[in-house]
C-alpha cells in the first residue's frame, strides 16, 4: 500500500427484474482523491519510480482528465513532483476556472500546454526525449496510466470472494482496467468492457497485456464517443444516485451501469446471473462536464 486506503465493497442493487442479482464493487470509494483503477494503475507506477530515485512523475490529459486529476494527488501524497503534458494551448489561461487543473495545479502540478497537433506525439521518443530536455529526468507514466505497472495493479482489483461472480463489467478508456480484470479471472467467469470510445482499435490494444480469451467489448454504449452525453444518460445517472446513493460518472461508470441496465431488460444474461460492475471511480470529472451541460441549457448531473 503506497497510501491508507479504505476498503472497497461489493453494494448490492436491488433490482426490479429479480432473475439476475447485481452488486457494485466500490473503488471510487476507497481514496477521496486517487480512488477507482487510478490508484490501482499508480501503485507500482509510484513503487517503480520510488525504486529508481526518481523524483518527478510526467504524464499526459485532457481538460478534464480523471489520470491527471490523480496524479497530482498521488504525487503529493508520496512527495513527488509531477508535470502534466495538457491537451489544448488555449487552456493555459483557463486553469482557475476548470475544475480538474486548478485542483491538479493545488496539488502541485505543473503544467506544459501544447496544441493538439503536437499532443498526438505523445508516445513519440523524440518528443519524450525533448520534454527530458526541457524538464530534466522524470518517471513517464503513459496517457490514462496505461502500461504493464499499471495492468499489475488492477489484477488487484478483484478478491477471492469475488469468484463466484459469473460476470464483472467495467466501462473501457485506454484498456488497463479490463486487462488485469481478464488477467486474474476464473475460467468460469466472463468479463464484460463497455468503452466510452467509438472503433474496435481497444480489442488489439487489450489483447497485449490479457493472456485469457473469456472477455467481450460491449460497444453500443459509448453515446456517441468519448466525453458525448445526452439527456438519457444524465436522467438515468441522476434516477441511479437518487436510487441507490451511488454517484456516477457521465464518461465511464454511467455509460456502463446504463448498458449494463438495458441488457438486463433485454435478457442479455441468463436467468441466476450474478454480475459484479467495478465503480472506476472519475467523480471529479462531473463539475467539468456540468459546465459544459450548463453552456449547452442541458439539465446537469446532480
Amino acid at each position: 500500500m503506497i497510501f491508507k486506503l479504505e476498503n472497497s465493497i461489493n453494494q448490492h442493487i436491488k433490482l426490479p427484474n429479480k432473475l439476475v442479482e447485481l452488486y457494485i464493487k466500490r473503488e471510487d470509494a476507497i481514496h477521496p482523491f486517487v480512488s477507482g483503477n487510478k490508484y490501482r494503475k499508480l501503485k507500482y507506477n509510484l513503487l517503480e519510480a520510488k525504486k529508481h530515485n526518481y523524483d518527478t512523475m510526467l504524464t499526459f490529459g485532457g481538460a478534464f482528465s480523471n489520470h491527471i486529476a490523480a496524479v497530482a494527488a498521488a504525487g503529493k501524497q508520496t512527495g513527488l513532483k509531477t508535470i502534466g503534458v495538457i491537451r489544448g494551448e488555449e487552456l493555459a489561461e483557463k486553469v482557475a476556472s476548470n475544475a480538474t487543473l486548478s485542483f491538479a495545479k493545488a496539488n502541485g502540478m505543473d503544467f506544459k500546454f501544447v496544441s493538439r497537433e503536437t499532443y498526438r506525439d505523445k508516445t513519440n521518443p523524440e518528443f519524450l526525449e525533448a520534454l527530458k530536455n526541457e524538464f530534466g529526468s522524470f518517471y513517464h507514466i503513459p496517457e490514462g496510466g496505461t502500461n504493464a505497472f499499471a495492468i499489475k495493479g488492477c489484477e488487484e482489483i478483484l478478491t477471492p470472494e469475488d469468484s463466484n461472480f459469473n460476470y464483472i463489467c467495467t466501462a473501457v478508456g485506454t484498456g488497463g482496467t479490463i486487462s488485469g480484470l481478464i488477467n486474474c479471472l476464473k475460467p468460469s467467469q466472463q468479463v464484460l468492457g463497455f468503452p466510452a470510445l467509438k472503433g474496435d482499435f481497444l480489442k488489439e490494444d487489450i489483447s497485449k497485456f490479457a493472456n485469457k480469451s473469456n472477455w467481450e467489448l460491449i460497444t453500443d454504449y459509448h453515446f456517441g464517443g468519448y466525453a458525448k452525453i445526452n439527456e438519457a444518460l444524465i436522467a438515468f445517472i441522476n434516477k441511479f444516485k437518487q436510487d441507490y446513493g451511488i454517484a456516477l460518472d457521465p464518461v465511464y461508470t454511467g455509460k456502463m451501469l446504463f448498458g449494463i441496465f438495458d441488457l438486463i431488460e433485454k435478457g442479455y444474461f441468463p436467468v441466476g446471473s450474478k454480475i459484479l460492475a467495478i465503480h472506476t471511480g472519475g467523480l471529479q470529472g462531473i463539475a467539468g462536464m456540468n459546465a459544459v451541460l450548463k453552456k449547452k441549457n442541458l439539465p446537469i448531473i446532480m
